[in-house]
């Protein structure tokens, strides 16, 4: 069984650290990034929030803070997904398990973003970020990252 399948999200907790490749979209101009992001667990572990801050050539870009929850069947998830670019959620995103990957389909006005989460290797995980406008039928690439527990950036 996959690390994350086994923990559920308690594998995403942590201070992490990963190099991006943002895509140019409808919202702004694409290019290399860096991605921090810290994660824990609250309300008595019933749910993982996570804060994730995008700096782009030093400086601060977008920020977004996240509400993971555990659904009522295992293996199903929720995300609640507030951004800087001023996306606030009007119902959770659903979230399951595809192999060895945790996904997530946001729907909202402007649009579809699916989050792939990846089970890289003990202490690495990789996202990626594709949106839909039409409905689910064709994807776009909005982003990629690859993070590192913060006590094994040296492998970056």
């Amino acid at each position: 069984m996959d690390v994350l399948e086994a923990n559920g999200l308690a594998a995403l907790v942590g201070e992490w650290v990963g190099d991006e490749t943002i895509a140019t979209t409808r919202w702004g101009q694409g290019g290399p990034a860096v991605g921090r992001v810290s994660a824990r667990f609250d309300l008595g572990g019933k749910v993982l929030l996570l804060d994730y801050r995008e700096e782009r050539e030093g400086k601060p870009a977008l920020q977004a803070h996240a509400v993971f929850v555990a659904g009522q069947e295992p293996g199903e998830y929720a995300l609640y997904w507030f951004d800087s670019y001023g996306f606030a959620p009007t119902q959770p995103a659903t979230g399951h398990w595809d192999g060895k990957r945790l996904v997530f389909l946001r729907s909202s006005q402007r649009g579809q973003t699916r989050h792939i989460y990846e089970w890289v290797v003990d202490g690495v995980y990789r996202l990626v970020l594709e949106s839909s406008f039409d409905g689910g039928v064709n994807w776009e690439r909005v982003m990629e990252g690859e993070y590192r527990r913060m006590d094994d950036v040296s492998a970056l």
